[in-house]
C-alpha cells in the first residue's frame, strides 16, 4: 500500500519568505490589508517574491510571502485560516485533498505550469532502461497517476483505458521491461537517484535540487492540453477578496509572464491567456 503524501508532512518545517509568519494569522482571513499567501520555494516563491519586490507596492498589495517545503502543510494552512491564498498546486491535486481531507479550497486563476519530468544519472532516454530497472515516482495520488501516464506515453508501461490521472501501478497492464515502480515522497525522489534508475520527480523540487526540466530531464511533459498547471487557491468565499482578484491579476501579468520566461527558460512554462 502507497504512504500517501498527505499522511505524511504533518511535521514539515514551514520557512518563511520576506516577512516572517509571525502573526499572520491575526490579518489572514479577516479583511485586513495585508495579505498572507504560502508557497513551496521554487518556482512558486520565487514568482511571488517578484510579484512582492516589483508589482504589489504599486498596486496597493502589501503581500506577505510564507513558504512551505511540502505539499500539505500549505493546503492545511489555508483552510486553518493562517494563510489567505497558496499557490503550489494543480487543480487535481486541490480537488482530490479535497475530498480526503474534507476541506473546500478553490482556485482562483492559473499561473504556470512547472513540468514534470524524468531524471536519471547514467541514461540519456527511457528507451535505455534496464529490463528489471526501478522507478521512482510521486507517491501522492494524483502525482503519480500523472507520473505513470508520462511513463505510458513513451511506451514505457501501458495502462488501462481511461484510468487517467488517478492510474496506480495496479492500472498497469503492460509492462515489457518488468520495471519496479517505487512510490516515495516527491521531496525524497532527487535524493534518491542514486539508488534508482530513473526518477520521475516534480517541477519544484528538481529545481530545488539544481536540476534543469529544460537539460537534464530524460524525458518531459508536454504543455499541450496539460491539465496540471499550477493555481493560486483559497479557501471557499476567499475568490472575492478584492486583494486575491488583484494578485491574480498581478499573476496574469505580462510582466510575470517575462519573468518565468526569462527566469526559467523554458523549465516552467507561464500559462497563456487569452
Amino acid at each position: 500500500m502507497r504512504t500517501s503524501v498527505i499522511a505524511a508532512a504533518a511535521g514539515t518545517l514551514a520557512l518563511t519568505l520576506g516577512l516572517t509568519a509571525c502573526g499572520a494569522g491575526s490579518d489572514s482571513g479577516s479583511g485586513g490589508d495585508k495579505l498572507v499567501v504560502g508557497a513551496t520555494p521554487t518556482p512558486a516563491g520565487e514568482v511571488l517574491a517578484y510579484v512582492q519586490k516589483n508589482l504589489a507596492k504599486k498596486a496597493g498589495l502589501d503581500l506577505q510571502i510564507t513558504e512551505f517545503t511540502d505539499y500539505v502543510s500549505p493546503n492545511t494552512a489555508l483552510q486553518e485560516g493562517s494563510l489567505d491564498a497558496n499557490l503550489y498546486q494543480h487543480t487535481p491535486y486541490l480537488e482530490d485533498f479535497n475530498k480526503s481531507k474534507k476541506t473546500d479550497l478553490k482556485p482562483v486563476t492559473e499561473v504556470y505550469l512547472p513540468p514534470m519530468g524524468v531524471y536519471a544519472k547514467k541514461l540519456k532516454d527511457v528507451s535505455g532502461l534496464r529490463p528489471g530497472a526501478t522507478v521512482g515516482v510521486p507517491n501522492d495520488t494524483t502525482n503519480e497517476g500523472r507520473a505513470l501516464q508520462l511513463l505510458a506515453s513513451q511506451g514505457v508501461i501501458g495502462l488501462k483505458k481511461g484510468v487517467g490521472g488517478t492510474a496506480t501501478p495496479e492500472d498497469i497492464t503492460s509492462n515489457p521491461k518488468k520495471l519496479t515502480v517505487k512510490a516515495l515522497d516527491p521531496a525524497q525522489l532527487p535524493r534518491s537517484l542514486d539508488d534508482l534508475d530513473a526518477a520521475v520527480i516534480n517541477n519544484n523540487y528538481a529545481l530545488d535540487a539544481k536540476l534543469s526540466p529544460k537539460k537534464d530531464a530524460i524525458l518531459l511533459e508536454s504543455p499541450k492540453d496539460n491539465p496540471y498547471n499550477n493555481v493560486l487557491a483559497v479557501k471557499k468565499g476567499g475568490e472575492d477578496d478584492p486583494r486575491v482578484k488583484k494578485l491574480a491579476e498581478l499573476l496574469t501579468s505580462p510582466e510575470v509572464k517575462q519573468f518565468i520566461e526569462d527566469k526559467y527558460k523554458g523549465s516552467v512554462l507561464p500559462v497563456e491567456t487569452s
